[in-house]
């Protein structure tokens, strides 16, 4: 019975995100819970010491979320008086606090909030009832990513979406005017941060509420406590407002007939897109266009970075700022010349603010409406009487007008969608505990009975998604093909409702359906525009022509093609003189490749006057280049340094003077694989090694903890295969992690010969094959959507899968997390975590025209500023999925990474090894993978079975190094 309550609620939750925000202020709130605890309510305040941990969300509909709390005080009154929390002057309390400091630009003094710990204020409330919270904060150099923190209220999170407060950075383009190259070429600006003193209503990160959250305080005393999750800030003060709403236009417009505001004339600004003032993410940087004429600037020839936005502009939160001047006072409209052929038969929202703040309820959600080009609109109302331009009135002198990405009428349904896929997996996991997740489709798993609550939860879900898809259908105008994934789901989920025992022959599909659908999630999230310029003018002002005519376009399409017989696609930049230049392929994107030259034209250039020529080549390139003489002086991003290093082609790097200030950089590890014969044959770019990654709300769930020891994993192991779950070991990871963990090598002698046949390699042999063998570990997956629906909760895989499921999981933000690998107990109880990386690095070759030239461009790329810079730009151009794995200690550490996060990658980065790379290494991997599939298949004997292996590798490797003349082990010794 309790069960089928909590999905009812499920359902009730769902059906209120379909139709819209404001039913749930409307719904009555039921029985009244004050917000702090029974010592707060006598006047005691919780003590912040004790650190309450967040509750860990559960996915069982609106549990705990803010649309059940709004419903629980929908009846609060809204008080009449504004409460002001001077950060410095009210007492603090809590960790990461350090003394009272001079604010940045303002008189005064602020408090510090490190990127952990918390602080604590008390406040006195007069007046219960809804207040919206307000901090006025300045943001601190940090690693450059959003402001992360985390409200309690008496020591609890009055609500799940409260543990996700984010407070946006401000950037801007490094230089006031755009650059050009040697060829009259814009060169897209370094984005830098601009900080400066913020007053932010505290609000959803994800976007899914227009007005900022309102908290229910009842009369007494009360303790605010802000808990960092990432980044430091300076906070000058907090303040509690009365929860008032966002008045309409209309009656805004009413008080603009009533106060006598009137239309100045003749006033036409053009505020250009490219010249944004500020931008919330470094990635708004300006764009190139060439499909118009009509785009300002523009020239037939030359790129010119003429827009902004773009897909780049789509995540809700993000906003762009532009500044102008307001001749006099009065009323002005806006017009915007913008682009949007993202998102087919779809309005676009953006919210509109002036001087920070948004004039009227209207402008949270100002659509911009799809077409093939070029379009220009003036912000009104469509539904009015005359379809008049909204009108705003301005004071003379500056202003900010700026524009941010929100859902708009899509946020009830995505709630309503993300609510769904969450019990959905829920309800997936229950079914593979019961028939695994490759089912007998003969065999009755009697499910009906097992789990009472199978039919209701289809019949519930499909209904969610039914009425997310009529609404959806009513915006679209008819069917569109961004609802074909919603039909195909609620299609099945009443499919399966009226036939639930066939689940176990539509297990695969109901699983694919589920991941389809949070990926829908994801792509119905985005909402990309792009703008050409703006325009601020009188009321009576006409507005110019969007696009170019038919016949500007034909002659720009007939130039554009004559011109593309004359340009060199694969320079990138200018290039320099023969004797003094630095040649440096790079295999890659052209994006990465105008990146680095950009670096190289502000930074590495003007710096040491050395000219460097880029050039963007196939991987498969650069061998065949080589051996005809015709390669580069430097070559980025190698990873088969060795095989050029043997046959003499590279120069070894440790003969410079400043090798051991730059190896000094990196860690011990990135070099082993770059070693060879006493040279070292490569810098290190690129370092990569393995953690543990987790999901938290199934480990709660079956009341298991995170294994810290292999000993710790093998107790799960079968914890997780009684309910039909598995763990995710790579098996060449997990291989690499035994060996190291039990003290083996792959190598012996110098690499003279295999290591593999040494007691602690055999050893970790037999584990390793145990795992497949005995405890059936599963050989391939697909980790991330394996654990992203709950099916694979714990697994082993490379750090840089964190970035991938940030971005491409977000409905699980919140229930997983990642720790160093479990490790092997030692002697005095200690934790040996080692495990392998994969290591790429810069080369210099021998026939380098000037080696000293090439070693300064070494030096500057694998250098800190140069790292930390590339992997800030990269993450700007492609988004956090791109986040760059530097091997620069230094960069690393100043990337932007939550702070918890980075101190578990810095304590796995401690127990990391290098894996040596030797003449013939080729065989080890080849034949090891031999080994265990020989002993995975036929059940041979593993000892017996590596060994044998053993020899055929240290054939290949001395007939390898004797080819080369290198020395070899004793005859005596061969095999």
């Amino acid at each position: 019975m309790r069960v089928q309550v909590v999905w009812k609620r499920s359902l009730l939750a769902a059906l209120c995100g379909v139709l819209g925000l404001t039913v749930l202020l409307l719904l009555p709130g039921g029985s009244f819970e004050p917000l702090a605890a029974t010592d707060a309510a006598a006047g005691a305040v919780t003590d912040a010491a004790s650190k309450p941990a967040f509750p860990v969300k559960t996915g069982e509909g609106e549990k705990g979320a803010y649309a059940r709390y709004l419903r629980e005080h929908a009846d609060g009154r809204i008080p009449s008086a504004e409460i002001r929390i001077d950060a410095e002057r009210q007492p603090i309390a809590g960790s990461g606090v350090v003394a009272a400091m001079e604010r940045e630009g303002a008189e005064g003094s602020a408090v510090l909030s490190g990127e952990s710990g918390e602080i604590s204020w008390d406040v006195d409330v007069q007046e219960e009832g809804l207040y919206q919270l307000f901090v006025r904060y300045y943001s601190l150099e940090g690693r450059s990513e959003a402001i992360e923190r985390a409200l309690l209220i008496d020591g609890r999170l009055p609500f799940n979406e409260a543990e996700r407060l984010v407070f946006p950075r401000a950037w801007g383009n490094k230089e006031e005017r755009i650059r050009q190259d040697a060829n009259g070429n814009d060169l897209r600006p370094s984005q830098v941060e601009i900080p400066a003193w913020e007053e932010l209503a505290l609000s959803d990160a994800d976007g899914y509420y227009e007005e900022p959250y309102r908290f229910y305080f009842t009369k007494g005393k009360h303790r605010i406590t802000l808990r960092s999750v990432r980044e430091p800030m300076l906070i000058d003060y907090l303040a509690l407002r009365p929860a008032r709403d966002t008045p309409a236009y209309e009656d805004l417009r009413a008080d603009y007939e009533r106060l006598g505001y009137g239309s100045p004339a003749g006033v036409m600004i053009t505020v250009q897109g490219e010249d944004a003032a500020f931008k919330s993410s470094p990635t708004l940087y300006p764009l190139a266009d060439r499909s118009s004429p009509a785009t300002e600037p523009f020239h037939p020839t030359k790129i010119r970075l003429n827009t902004i936005g773009g897909n780049n502009w789509r995540i809700p939160g993000q906003s762009i700022t532009w500044t102008f001047d307001a001749p006099q006072d009065g009323l002005y409209k806006i017009a915007v010349k913008y682009r949007q052929h993202f998102v087919q038969s779809l309005e676009v929202p953006r919210r509109l603010r002036i001087d920070g703040q948004v004039p009227f309820a209207e402008a949270n959600r100002i659509g911009f409406k799809p077409g093939g080009g070029w379009q220009m609109m003036e912000l009104g109302n469509e539904r009015g009487e005359n379809g008049e331009p909204y009108l705003f009135y301005l004071t003379k002198g500056k202003h900010r007008l700026s524009l941010e990405v929100t859902l708009g009428e899509m946020a009830p349904h995505l709630h309503s969608v993300e609510q769904a896929v969450l019990e959905l997996n829920r309800l997936y996991r229950k079914i593979i505990m019961i028939t695994g997740a490759s089912p007998d489709p003969f065999r009755d798993y009697e499910l009906q009975k097992r789990i009472p609550e199978l039919r209701e939860t289809f019949e519930e879900q499909g209904r969610v998604l039914r009425g997310v898809i009529g609404s959806m259908e009513q915006m679209y105008g008819g069917k569109g093909e961004r609802m074909a994934v919603l039909n195909t789901v609620a299609f099945q989920l009443q499919d399966l409702a009226e036939d639930p025992e066939s689940i176990a022959k539509r297990l695969d599909a109901f699983k694919s359906n589920i991941v389809a659908l949070g990926t829908w999630m994801l792509t119905a999230k985005e909402l990309p525009l792009e703008i050409d310029y703006l325009i601020i003018a009188s009321g009576e002002a006409r507005l110019p022509q969007a696009d170019a005519s038919w016949l500007a376009h034909a002659e720009h399409g007939v130039r554009q093609f004559l011109l593309s017989f004359f340009t060199d696609y694969d320079a990138v930049g200018v290039t320099g003189e023969e004797t003094e230049a630095v040649d440096v392929w790079i295999t890659g994107g052209r994006d990465q490749a105008q990146l680095i030259k950009s670096m190289i034209d502000t930074s590495f250039t003007p710096w040491t006057g050395i000219p460097v020529n880029l050039r963007l080549v196939d991987p498969s390139v650069l061998l065949p280049a080589t051996l005809a003489g015709s390669g580069p002086d430097v070559a980025l991003a190698s990873n088969n340094v060795i095989n050029f290093a043997l046959r003499g082609a590279l120069q070894d790097l440790s003969v410079f003077d400043s090798f051991q200030d730059v190896k000094a950089r990196f860690a011990a590890s990135a070099f082993v694989p770059f070693e060879y014969e006493g040279g070292v044959y490569a810098i290190p770019e690129q370092q990569t090694f393995p953690m543990l990654f987790y999901r938290k709300d199934v480990l709660d769930e079956i009341g298991a903890k995170v294994p810290q020891t292999w000993e710790e994993l093998y107790a799960l192991i079968p914890v997780l295969n009684k309910r039909q779950l598995s763990v995710g070991l790579t098996p060449e990871l997990t291989m690499d992690i035994l060996l190291y963990q039990s003290g083996g090598a792959y190598y012996k002698d110098g690499g003279k010969a295999s290591g593999l046949d040494s007691e602690e390699a055999l050893s970790a042999f037999k584990r390793w094959t145990d795992l497949y063998v005995n405890y059936k570990a599963p050989q391939q997956f697909d980790f991330i959507n394996r654990f992203r629906i709950g099916e694979m909760p714990v697994g082993i895989a490379d750090y840089t899968t964190y970035n991938s499921l940030v971005v491409f999981a977000p409905e699980i933000r919140g229930l997983w997390a990642f720790a160093p690998v479990p490790g092997t107990a030692g002697s005095g109880g200690a934790v040996h975590r080692e495990t392998a990386s994969v290591t790429l690095g810069s080369v210099m070759f021998k026939r380098a025209g000037n080696k000293d030239n090439a070693w300064t461009f070494i030096d500057w790329w694998t250098g800190k500023e140069a790292q930390l810079a590339y992997g800030r730009e990269l993450e700007a151009l492609m988004g956090a999925a791109a986040r760059y794995p530097t091997a620069n200690l230094e960069a690393l550490r100043e990337l932007p990474w939550p702070a918890e996060d980075f101190e578990r990658l810095k304590e796995q980065l401690e127990w990391v090894r290098g894996v040596p790379d030797v003449p013939g290494g080729y065989f080890t991997q080849r034949h090891l993978n031999n080994a265990f599939f020989e002993v995975l298949n036929k059940g041979a004997n593993p000892r017996e079975t590596l060994k044998d292996y053993v020899r055929t590798i240290n054939q290949e490797i001395t007939v390898k190094r004797r080819e080369f003349h290198l020395p070899t082990v004793r005859e005596e010794d061969a095999p």
